[in-house]
């Protein structure tokens, strides 16, 4: 059953329609409203700065907030440690 619905959304100044499971609703509306949010911020600093060009800003600004949060999360190291002791111990297990 495909669990797919049109949402809309808008997003500095136009409407899109967006296809999204149910399940990521909140998080896609959640997601404009930090759109807005931050499209906000950098409009009351740069006034002067075309729609785009603020819009070039806020996705950059995402990414880079993304891009720390990706590192942050990463545990691969520890799943490499924990393989790496795991083979030591059934080593060790082996020769007793």
């Amino acid at each position: 059953m495909d669990d797919k619905f049109l949402i809309h959304v808008e997003i500095a100044g136009k409407s899109y329609g967006i296809r999204i499971d149910r399940s990521e609703e909140q998080v896609a509306r959640e997601a404009v409203r930090q759109i807005r949010k931050k499209m906000d911020q950098y409009r009351k600093k740069y006034s002067e700065v075309d729609v785009k060009d603020l819009l070039a800003m806020v996705t950059f600004q995402l990414s880079v907030e993304n891009l720390k949060l990706e590192d942050k999360n990463d545990t691969s190291p520890f799943t490499e440690k924990i393989q790496e002791l795991t083979d030591k111990l059934e080593s060790y297990l082996k020769d007793k």
